[in-house]
């Protein structure tokens, strides 16, 4: 009988897949689905972005590269952190890597171990606590809390820190709440980790330029007194429209470079050239698209919440960031992931259940807004055919 090692036997999944293959398969067999489920922009990827990557194909760009990204991309990269945190980011210190997750996998995987502590945003990105339970590590929640907006507290955060934390993860604007940490919070919590000056802080930025009514993202980066020990992760799926091409980024502290450097190598080797060069269009680029492309988001956020917030039993706060509403749905007496279940099967809505995101997460779908505004509606009315039936 074959045996694996225990990590295998803790290892977690990412719920909004099996959602988008369900949706897929029932779309195939004739049902009329409406995703709101799947994170990812519904525009095509900007013209000018796939075009670099045709050109370096037909250029022969067809070989490795450097385990860490071409060096036109990774100066590209430390320029325009400099230009929105005016952190000095030198490019020996940027590691492209294939999708956000593998800085997520490395970062855990360097202070992951029985015995260690790591925190860990709930709810948030399933992938967080399921590396962390990989490694055997403690995985130790930090409440989100509607109260608060869903930004995290930086005295909760703090208090939960003990001698066996190893790494801090944080993620703001939020997956999958929408929620955006102010900045006097995140100054409190880097003034409040001077006390511990041995863990290391992972801050998931990939939603960083999806922000709304003034909200202002408050990039760990900008403070220089941590440097020494923070992983900024970021990158190109969720601003330009590229979640298919697997480009991410992260900036490591220069203590730690290296070791993401031979990480890359026992792994993936490098990122494919061609996606490169287009990643290098998107930051060197004209930025109208992603402005274009927020402001629509924008539109479809000020429809959905009112509208969620007109359900029977529904409540919504309004998103500061990224592309998701997070609707308490207590009030329908429905537990979560059973509701979306039935939304799905029986209304023909996609949604993702809470509990996906985390324990602190019952009583909560998620609902991107990544979609055509028509749809969004159609769905809304969908879901409230549904409640006012099943519940009426």
């Amino acid at each position: 009988m074959l045996k694996t090692t225990p990590g295998f036997d803790r290892i977690g999944d990412e719920n909004a897949f099996a959602v988008l293959a369900r949706a897929e398969a029932l779309s195939a067999s004739g049902r009329d689905i409406i995703n709101l489920g799947i994170g990812q922009p519904d525009f095509r990827t900007p013209d000018h972005i796939v075009e670099a990557a045709v050109k370096a194909l037909r250029d022969g760009r067809h070989g490795y590269t450097a385990a860490t990204g071409i060096l036109p991309l990774r100066e590209a990269v430390a320029a325009d952190v400099h230009a929105r945190t005016k952190a000095d980011v030198s490019p020996d210190r940027v590691v492209i890597v294939p999708g956000g997750k593998v800085t997520m996998h490395m970062a855990i995987l360097m202070f992951g171990e029985p015995g260690a502590d790591i925190l860990y945003p709930d709810p948030g990105f399933p992938i967080y606590r399921s590396m962390i339970d990989f490694t055997g590590a403690r995985a130790v929640p930090v409440p989100i809390r509607e109260e608060n907006g869903f930004a995290f507290s930086a005295e909760e955060t703090l208090d939960l820190i003990t001698p066996e934390t190893r790494l801090v993860i944080l993620n703001s604007p939020a997956n999958p709440t929408g929620g955006v940490t102010p900045r006097g919070e995140i100054e409190k919590l880097v003034e409040g980790l001077a006390r511990f000056p041995d863990v290391a802080v992972l801050s998931d930025e990939i939603y960083g330029r999806m922000l709304y009514d003034g909200a202002e993202h408050v990039s760990l980066a900008s403070f220089p007194e941590i440097a020494d020990r923070l992983i900024l992760l970021d990158g190109w799926s969720k601003t330009y429209a590229m979640t298919g091409w697997r480009l991410g980024y992260a900036v490591w502290p220069r203590r730690l470079a290296d070791l993401a450097r031979k990480f890359a190598v026992n792994s993936y080797s490098c990122v494919n050239a061609p996606a490169q060069y287009a990643g290098l269009a998107a930051l060197t680029g004209p930025q109208a698209c992603v402005a274009d492309m927020v402001a629509e988001f924008d539109r479809r956020r000020r429809a959905i919440v009112p509208a969620l917030n007109s359900l029977p039993g529904v409540t919504s706060v309004t998103p500061a960031g990224a592309f998701y509403a997070f609707p308490n749905v207590t009030g329908t007496g429905w537990k979560a992931k059973p509701l979306a279940t039935a939304l799905l099967e029986d209304a023909g809505v996609a949604t993702v259940g809470g509990p996906d995101f985390g324990i602190f997460g019952e009583g909560y779908l998620r609902l991107s807004y990544a979609n055509s505004l028509d749809n969004i509606l159609a769905a809304i009315e969908r879901i409230r055919g549904f409640l006012e039936r099943r519940n009426g």
